[in-house]
């Protein structure tokens, strides 16, 4: 990735850590679903929140650890699980997913055209 980051800039990194972070939350919220009857199973959930600001210095420097780790923000949110509102929050996720994966194909198709009409 260090390659296309230097040639694109983090655009690439930022849509990975997109998709990333949606995909995770989707597995937290699958996993809400098979304990919805299960009694004092606590809610888990993904943090969307989004810190633009110097976020990615800081992506830079977690980068250049050894033994980087990809972990979001996840937190038991002391709530029962509720069927309707998984049910909706999924669906939201998947929206953000395939909003992502959409921007990512076009991005990579326009490169795909620049490169191309440099022939």
């Amino acid at each position: 990735m260090d390659i296309l980051d230097r040639i694109w800039g983090s655009q690439t990194r930022n849509l990975e850590r997109a998709l990333d972070q949606a995909s995770q939350r989707h597995g937290m919220l699958s996993s809400n679903l098979a304990n919805v009857n299960t009694p004092g199973y606590p809610r888990q959930d993904l943090e969307f929140g989004i810190e633009l600001e110097g976020a990615e210095q800081r992506a830079t420097i977690a980068d250049k650890l050894p033994h980087r780790s990809r972990s979001h923000r996840s937190r038991a949110t002391g709530e029962e699980v509720n069927l309707e509102r998984e049910v909706f929050s999924m669906a939201e996720t998947e929206l953000r997913y395939q909003t992502l994966a959409d921007i990512a194909s076009r991005y990579f198709s326009g490169l795909r055209n620049v490169i191309k009409e440099g022939r």
